[in-house]
């Protein structure tokens, strides 16, 4: 029931590619699969909408005499892909949606091959899971789910449970010395467990990068690390509970909406000796969903994410205005009334408090129909 659970998440959420037009030409196997989606949201506080109608942290601080009541509708968050695989067992995918450049242009999401556990090209992040994940109409989830929730380009190798990943390092500064450039100069180094046994699935993960600097006279660096473990049980039938952990110092890129409304900062550098500092976060959710039959279920969940400046503002740092807390309780009802169709509705409360204390919230209700092919 578990493993059933997380595949509807990837289904209505992720990846959608159980549903698919297939047809076999010359020995290979061809999947064309997509879906068709409409997100309507209306922001009962300020207007926190993005593309897909995703609610936002950014500008989520002193906003109780902002504007409210705020209406509108995309179907940016709609897809197609294509997948096959050879004669010898050859796999590659290639897959879009259109939220790029802000919505209706077409965005690469997948373009990789596969062939005896050796992947290449870009794809989910090795140190990413979706085991502990709440179902949520939200296209962007809660903050605090597992790992970097997004797609990047690796190569990666797997073998039964165990993934080992190098990948596109993923960092940022909240300040750097003049003329410097940030700097990578080693890829990210991940590695996953994930695997399923009776009623419960569960995932963990170590990713480790190098946070650095070149003025041209200076070169500085640090080691980034970053974690998650990750569960979903089933309680019933109807019934499962899922949520993760995640700890990240000096990767907080990887802490999920843990900034100003993704990633917050991995670095800084001390105004007096130049060094790298990292900056460590932690954050988790929880959430159950609840399946009525009939094609219908309830599903409710919290995340929250929460960033450590003391250091950075110790040493006379300008971080009062970054986000220290991201949070979000949401609450939706799901119902398929028939094959390849899901219709569901969510309320969703967002809060964020800065290092300065400031804070803001916002209620928000999200629509959503989607068509599987």
């Amino acid at each position: 029931m578990a493993i059933r659970s997380t595949a509807a998440v990837a289904i209505l959420g992720v990846a959608a590619q159980a549903q698919a037009v297939s047809f076999e030409t010359g020995g290979y196997q061809t999947d064309i699969y997509g879906y068709a989606r409409l997100n309507a949201s209306y922001d009962i506080d300020s207007n926190q909408a993005l593309s897909t109608r995703s609610g936002s942290y950014s500008g989520l601080v002193n906003n109780d005499d902002a504007a409210d009541g705020h209406f509108g509708a995309d179907a940016f968050q709609s897809r197609i892909g294509v997948k096959t695989v050879s004669p010898e067992g050859v796999k590659i995918n290639v897959e879009g949606d259109f939220r790029g450049g802000g919505g209706g242009s077409l965005r690469l999401r997948h373009a990789y091959g596969e062939y005896n556990g050796v992947l290449m090209g870009q794809t989910w992040s090795n140190f990413t899971s979706f085991v502990g994940n709440t179902s949520t109409l939200d296209f962007d989830s809660l903050p605090g789910v597992a790992g970097y929730q997004s797609r990047t380009t690796q190569a990666r190798y797997t073998t039964g449970p165990l993934s080992l990943s190098l990948e596109d390092p993923q960092s940022s500064f909240v300040t750097a010395p003049a003329n410097a450039a940030q700097k990578d100069s080693l890829p990210a180094l991940t590695a996953r467990l994930q695997d399923s046994a009776g009623g419960l699935s569960y995932s963990a993960a170590l990713l480790a990068h190098q946070v650095g600097y070149d003025t041209g006279s200076e070169d500085e660096s640090a080691m980034g690390f970053a974690t998650f473990v990750a569960a979903k049980i089933a309680l019933s039938d109807m019934i499962t509970v899922q949520g993760s952990l995640s700890y990240t110092d000096g990767a907080n890129s990887y802490l999920y909406r843990s900034g100003e409304n993704f990633g917050a900062a991995s670095a800084y550098v001390d105004p007096a000796s130049g060094d790298v500092e990292t900056i460590s976060g932690y954050g988790g959710t929880v959430g159950a969903g609840f399946n009525l039959g009939g094609g219908r279920s309830i599903n409710v969940g919290y995340g929250i994410v929460e960033v450590d400046w003391d250091d950075a503002e110790d040493d006379g740092v300008a971080v009062a205005g970054q986000s220290e807390s991201n949070s979000a309780v949401m609450a939706n009802y799901q119902w398929t009334p028939v094959k390849n169709v899901m219709m569901g509705v969510e309320y969703a409360f967002l809060k964020r408090e800065n290092v300065s204390g400031d804070d803001g919230d916002a209620s928000r209700i999200l629509f959503a129909a989607q068509y599987n092919f």
